[in-house]
């Protein structure tokens, strides 16, 4: 088959794991995913939840099998070092707005340590109206674009550690632990009204997502650099996105049933979420463990809930992490 312009297209091909992106600045999600997945040749990927043009850092991209599993991932607890302008407010928040106000800069460090303890915990955040949040369908962006200021409705987040990494004015970089859904410009807004001087968002870096870090994650530059076999020995496994979850390992003759959808009994107590295993694959390690997906146990029996195919799992064995 060829592509448009008489050149050959790289066949696609069925590859399972997950990729540690650290997604340059500028460059949407997608942007990201599209090009790691040309790269790979994969036929299927997917990302974990938007990480903002704006922003840098851990963005886990899920390939085959492992996309079942994208959603645990994007649930999950996330980590920033953000870079605060004090002194400074601008219309979106971060900066790519217009500045609006501009106020001198008096705070010390014992003041802003102070706030920060104000800030960590539960918070309410307003979502911001440049922000991709749907209203009757359309994004709070698209309506703040037009001049259309919309009724918003504040959320309650977690700020699970807010400390300050370093403070030389007006810049101050923050290492900050979160929720899913919170907004760090939205927290970067608020600080600043606290602290009186006004704040805005000068950037942002993701390093943690869940149970993943930013250590052995690579660039685009990088990836592109490397041979085919190279980068696909990159990915990582699929279980990987669960790897904070207790694990089951299931006997030989348990494992086809699992996969099947039905349920065992186990000496386990209740838990909402475990990763389930069976026997290694042929031609494995063997201490290896087949990963056969997701389940909770109620009243001493395992559920599955979300399961790979049996094709999938030996596929997953025999792609390199």
């Amino acid at each position: 088959m060829k592509a448009t312009g008489g050149c050959e297209r790289a066949p696609r091909r069925a590859l399972h794991g997950v990729l540690l992106l650290d997604k340059p600045l500028g460059w949407t999600s997608n942007d990201a995913l599209q090009k790691a997945k040309g790269l790979l040749r994969a036929a299927k990927g997917g990302h974990t939840g938007t990480l903002d043009p704006l922003a840098t850092g851990l963005l886990p991209l899920c390939f085959g099998a492992a996309t079942k599993f994208a959603q645990v991932n994007l649930e999950a607890d996330k980590r920033y070092t953000a870079t605060l302008r004090l002194g400074e407010r601008t219309i979106t928040g971060d900066g790519e707005g217009e500045v609006v106000e501009r106020r001198p800069v008096t705070c010390d460090r014992a003041v802003i340590d102070a706030a920060c303890a104000r800030f960590t915990g539960r918070v309410e955040q307003l979502p911001p109206m440049h922000s991709a949040l749907k209203h009757e369908g359309r994004a709070l962006y698209d309506y703040a674009r037009a001049g259309v200021e919309v009724a918003r409705t504040p959320r309650v987040v977690h700020i699970l550690h807010l400390q300050v990494v370093h403070w030389e004015p007006p810049l101050l970089t923050l290492d900050v632990a979160c929720s899913k859904g919170t907004y760090v410009r939205v927290l970067a807004e608020d600080l600043g009204a606290a602290l009186g001087c006004g704040a805005t968002l000068a950037a942002l870096r993701r390093t943690a997502s869940g149970p993943l870090s930013l250590d052995g994650a690579v660039t685009i530059d990088m990836l592109a650099a490397l041979s085919e076999p190279e980068r696909q020995a990159l990915l990582r496994p699929a279980d990987c996105l669960l790897a904070d979850w207790p694990a089951v390992q299931l006997p030989d003759d348990e494992a086809g049933r699992f996969l099947t959808g039905l349920r065992r009994r186990v000496a386990l107590a209740d838990a909402p979420a475990v990763r389930v295993y069976g026997p290694a694959a042929p031609d494995t390690p063997r201490d290896a463990r087949a990963f056969l997906g997701t389940a909770h146990i109620t009243a001493g029996e395992l559920i599955a809930d979300r399961l790979l195919s049996p094709l999938e799992v030996q596929a997953a064995a025999c792609t390199p992490a």
